[in-house]
C-alpha cells in the first residue's frame, strides 16, 4: 500500500469504483396496541396488539406481505429515510421512530447485498386521522407461542392469515442476547419475521425501564387501561403490585373521572412527563 503524505494526496488517486458496492436499505416495524369493543357494556374493551404491514406490486416476492421499507437515497439522512418511507408507503406520518437493529444477512434480498437498518414505533391505530394507503393493512397478532425456544407467530387482518416459525439461538450467555432463524415462513417477504420477533423482544424489554408506551396512550387514561396495554404487549396478566411498580413516578393522579360505562367512576391519569 502506498504512504500517502496528505489527505489530498490519498484522495487525488482514490478510485470508488476500486470498493465492492452494497445497498442500504430501511425496514419500518409499527405496532398498534389499540381498544377492541366488546359486547358486554360493563366490561372494560379488550386490548389488540397490530402490525402493519403492506402487500408488494413488484417482483421479489411480488403479491407478498412485508414491512413497510425501501432504499435510502444516497444523499437522504438514515433518519430521514423511514419518515419519507412510511408516509409514501402507508400515508402515515408524524410519528415518533427509533432504530431497532441492523439485519445484513448475506442472502436476505436476492438483487444484490443489501443491508438494513430496521426502526420501529407504538402507536394507537384506532388514533389515526389519515387513511391507510390501499396496499397496507392492520394485521392482529393472534397467536404468539414460544416453547423450547422456538416463537410460532399468526397474524390476521380479517382476510388473510400468515404464520411463521422463528427459532432463537443464544448468542451471549453473559448478557442474555439471542440470535434469531426463520424456521418456517410462506408469505412474508424478505427477512421480515426476524425483524417483526427482534421488534416484540425489543418492546418487550424497553416497557419495563422507558416510557415508550405513553407515545400510544390518551392524555388521559384510568390506570386499567394502562394495565391492559401492558399486558397486551408482555402477553401476560400483572399483578397489581407488579404493575405499579412499573408504573411508579410514570403517572400522575387528576381530579378528572371518568364515567357512563357501567362502572364505578374511576380517576383518570396522565403521564408524568420527565423534566
Amino acid at each position: 500500500m502506498k504512504n500517502y503524505k496528505s489527505e489530498a494526496e490519498f484522495l487525488k488517486d482514490y478510485n470508488p469504483d476500486d470498493f465492492e458496492k452494497l445497498s442500504l436499505t430501511t425496514d419500518i416495524l409499527i405496532f398498534s396496541v389499540s381498544n377492541e369493543n366488546v359486547d358486554n357494556y360493563r366490561k372494560t374493551d379488550e386490548k389488540k396488539m397490530s402490525i402493519l404491514l403492506v402487500k408488494r406490486d413488484n417482483y421479489p416476492f411480488k403479491d407478498k406481505w412485508c414491512l413497510p421499507g425501501g432504499f435510502v437515497g444516497i444523499k437522504e439522512e438514515l433518519d430521514e429515510a423511514p419518515k419519507r418511507i412510511l408516509k409514501q408507503e402507508t400515508n402515515i406520518d408524524d410519528i415518533y421512530l427509533e432504530q431497532l437493529y441492523t439485519f445484513g444477512n448475506i442472502n436476505r434480498d436476492p438483487r444484490m447485498r443489501v443491508i438494513s437498518t430496521s426502526y420501529m414505533a407504538l402507536i394507537d391505530k384506532n388514533r389515526l386521522n389519515k387513511n391507510l394507503s390501499k396496499n397496507a393493512s392492520w394485521f392482529d397478532i393472534i397467536l404468539y407461542e414460544e416453547k423450547n425456544n422456538y416463537v410460532d407467530i399468526t397474524l390476521n387482518n380479517g382476510t388473510v392469515s400468515l404464520s411463521f416459525t422463528i427459532q432463537k439461538v443464544l448468542r451471549e450467555k453473559t448478557t442474555d442476547r439471542y440470535s434469531f432463524k426463520i424456521i418456517k415462513n410462506e408469505n412474508i417477504a424478505f427477512d421480515h419475521p426476524l425483524v417483526i420477533v427482534a421488534g416484540l423482544e425489543r418492546l418487550r424489554n424497553k416497557i419495563g425501564y422507558t416510557d415508550i408506551v405513553f407515545n400510544m396512550m390518551s392524555e388521559y387514561f384510568t390506570l386499567g387501561e394502562l394495565q391492559k396495554t401492558y399486558e397486551t404487549i408482555l402477553g401476560k396478566k400483572l399483578l397489581d403490585p407488579a404493575f405499579r411498580r412499573i408504573i411508579a413516578n410514570k403517572v400522575v393522579k387528576t381530579t378528572k373521572l371518568k364515567t357512563g360505562e357501567g362502572h364505578r367512576p374511576s380517576y383518570l391519569y396522565k403521564y408524568k412527563a420527565k423534566n
